[in-house]
């Protein structure tokens, strides 16, 4: 029978209930969501919210995308899993779709994002030994401090963040770790013969938004086709229509030659994720090498054709490339006419604005407390920097209702 009292609300049941039965892993804002449609959110007392986190841009086609929850629902009703061990009707049409919507031969399917990062560090591995020639077990890869790949264990040892890193160990070795958005760095790492390859985030999103300079990424597939060590562009979270373009290497039109994708592949709907690459990288994991019983099951097939489709014919990264330059001048007015308001930094729908602590103690988690007093959802990173990133489906008229939010928070705030 349950602890709490008559008087409490339903957000405080809920909120209790999740601290005594649920792992403390996770510190959310206060807020108990309970439906979500486009751009809202409503929680458990029926208030309504702009979500401008969108699930970490998971849900760029907004929630409950009514395509999508329509190709959901439809083939829940016919067949949900197989698993691998037979063909489906689904998979294949998939596979086809995905590959030739990005350009590449093929796509292994996954569940969730770092899933997605575990097999491309595998799949580069395995190129390592198989087409390179670097000796047994001695293939590394290069990443960056400050990226956020997941959690799995091979993952965090590629992290820099104590909190993801701390008490974990022994860490997975042949990852060696560069500073982000250096070149320079970048080159000398890549001269040691056994390095299979580079992985990178685009944007760095869970660091704070960080965009390298112009160039940095051309440059560095540059470098990497030189060496001949795979480019891998982790694109979990800046894919999929999000900066701007539909994948944020193609701001300098890079092709990378492992892409990796997940959180909006399925509009929020389902874990979706996905490998792509070609044909001379992809086959050389060959049957019972790599799997997932849930990778590539149909009901996930359905949902992600559904969701890249919304992606096309909504126009969203037009909308996110058009929308951003709006946000970013607004939030650069607050940046001028407040000193501790640091740095706005972004592109398209993916935004960051840097708070530094106040004098009275106050961070960027008592701003984003206000914000949603007044019905805006976002959430701090790293203490001072808060993420601003909305469905792609908010409409200009929406975007500036918000941004006279912001504006007054952060006046009040002051």
């Amino acid at each position: 029978m349950s602890a709490t009292t008559h008087q409490d609300t339903r957000s405080q049941r809920a909120i209790k209930l999740e601290s005594k039965y649920g792992a403390h892993n996770y510190h959310p804002l206060p807020v108990v969501l309970e439906r979500g449609e486009g751009v809202f959110l409503w929680d458990v007392e029926g208030k309504r919210y702009y979500d401008f986190l969108s699930a970490y841009s998971a849900v760029n086609q907004g929630h409950c995308h009514p395509k999508i929850i329509e190709a959901l629902t439809a083939q829940a009703q016919k067949l949900t899993l197989t698993s691998r061990a037979f063909y489906n009707d689904v998979l294949g049409e998939y596979e086809e779709y995905a590959a030739q919507y990005f350009g590449y031969d093929k796509l292994l399917p996954m569940n969730t994002g770092a899933e997605a990062v575990e097999t491309a560090m595998k799949l580069a591995r395995k190129w390592g030994y198989k087409v390179k020639g670097i000796p047994r077990d001695q293939a590394r890869i290069i990443v960056c401090a400050g990226n956020f790949h997941g959690r799995t264990i091979s993952i965090i040892s590629a992290s820099v963040d104590p909190d993801a890193r701390a008490d974990y160990g022994p860490y997975t070795p042949g990852i060696d770790v560069i500073p982000y958005d250096n070149l320079p760095a970048l080159q000398r790492a890549l001269e040691h013969p056994h390095v299979a390859a580079f992985l990178v985030e685009p944007i760095q999103g869970e660091a704070g938004v960080m965009v390298p300079r112009d160039g940095f990424l051309k440059e560095a597939y540059a470098a990497c086709r030189e060496r001949n060590v795979l480019f891998m562009a982790d694109e979990v979270q800046t894919g999929l229509a999000r900066t701007g373009k539909l994948l944020a290497c193609d701001h300098e039109g890079v092709r990378p030659d492992v892409l990796i994708l997940g959180k909006a592949l399925s509009g929020g709907v389902l874990p979706i994720s996905a490998v792509l690459a070609d044909d001379g990288i992809m086959l050389t994991i060959k049957p019972g090498e790599h799997g997932s019983t849930f990778g590539g099951f149909p009901l996930a097939g359905r949902v992600a054709m559904a969701a890249l489709q919304v992606i096309k014919d909504e126009h969203l990264a037009a909308n996110a490339e058009k929308l951003g330059h709006v946000f970013r001048k607004e939030m650069q007015k607050l940046v001028d006419e407040f000193g501790w308001v640091d740095l706005v930094r972004g592109k398209g729908l993916l935004n960051a604005v840097i708070i530094e602590p106040r004098k009275d103690g106050r961070t960027a988690w008592e701003l984003c407390m206000l914000l949603a007093e007044h019905g805006l959802l976002a959430k701090p990173t790293h203490n001072d920097i808060i993420r601003f990133a909305p469905p792609l489906v908010i409409t200009r008229e929406q975007l500036d209702e918000c941004i006279a939010i912001i504006h007054k928070c952060v006046r009040a705030f002051a």
